[in-house]
């Protein structure tokens, strides 16, 4: 019987391990969406046609992913395809088209604080839609986040002025976006299941994003250079696909609240990338506004409901 339970407490170590592995690695290669998008725009390329070639590359995944999840369940209502749509559109298409557009503007750092604020405009839509609640200590902790972000963005404005309002104002549009997904898809998830909502609703984003290509640039447009290819099939595989199935993972092993937590390594991977890769500065100010937007969200997190 000792054998027994040192056995079963060897593999839920494991299975807690592997699960906090898969978290951080879906974050940081989510995180590294910002990266790819900055060396992208080095080669004259704009937001619909980068955008585009991101979700035509995606595209075959999540439609084989929202396949795979479909087999053998109940067929869609018009409501359904209905919800889907909308989710889709708010949460992978606008939520990622914004995101794109104002990294034209912006550094990397300051859009992954921005979108590390998601937690807090939940809650905040929830009190403004549905007047939910907000704890003392949570009004407190959304405080904290923002003034990380308002001390970065307040640095970075002074440097590029208007750049830096229209990125911040587009990527926030973009934090907005994926809050109200967020939001709205609590009902959906529990009717048709995670796997099979998030391939539906990325496949319906994928092609409003190729849509998007066809109604506004000519096809001349997609002639980019080889690099912008290469870098639109990362982004695609690694930084698209690959997180969401990861994250999904990380959160059947080690639930939603513990893989949340993990995602922290999100905000600090995306500065660490930026610096090394891109050569965005790192100072005082960074820093201090980094550790006040995770220590907040993490505050927001653990006093939820209370």
């Amino acid at each position: 019987m000792p054998n027994a339970h040192h056995n079963e407490a060897l593999a839920a170590r494991k299975n807690m391990l592997i699960g906090l592995a898969l978290a951080a690695a879906g974050s940081i290669a989510f995180s590294g969406k910002a990266i790819i998008v900055k060396l992208a725009y080095r080669h004259g390329v704009d937001a619909v046609t980068l955008i585009m070639y991101r979700m035509l590359f995606a595209l075959p995944l999540f439609a084989v992913m929202a396949w795979w999840a479909s087999r053998g369940k109940p067929a869609l209502t018009r409501r359904d395809w209905l919800g889907i749509a909308g989710l889709g559109f708010t949460g992978y298409y606008m939520a990622s088209f914004l995101d794109f557009w104002g990294l034209q503007y912006i550094s990397a750092s300051l859009e992954r604080l921005i979108l590390y604020l998601n937690p807090t405009l939940v809650l905040l839509l929830g009190w403004a839609l549905y007047r939910r609640r907000i704890g003392r200590m949570q009004a407190i902790a959304m405080a904290v986040s923002y003034g990380g972000v308002l001390l970065v963005f307040g640095h970075e404005v002074k440097f590029d002025g208007s750049q830096t309002l229209i990125g911040g104002a587009l990527v926030l549009g973009s934090a907005i976006s994926y809050a109200i997904y967020l939001l709205y898809s609590g009902e959906m998830v529990k009717r048709l299941g995670s796997l099979r909502l998030v391939g539906l609703a990325t496949t319906v984003a994928c092609v409003l994003c190729i849509g998007q290509f066809v109604l506004l640039r000519p096809f001349s447009a997609a002639l980019v250079a080889p690099e912008v290819i290469g870098l639109s099939v990362i982004n695609a595989l690694a930084c698209t696909a690959a997180p969401v199935l990861m994250v999904m993972m990380a959160i059947e092993r080690i639930g939603s609240g513990l893989a949340a937590q993990t995602g922290m390594v999100g905000p600090m991977s995306t500065i660490g990338m930026g610096v090394l890769i891109l050569g965005e500065p790192f100072n005082g100010w960074i820093v201090v506004g980094t550790v006040l937007v995770m220590s907040g969200v993490f505050l927001v997190t653990r006093f939820a409901g209370k």
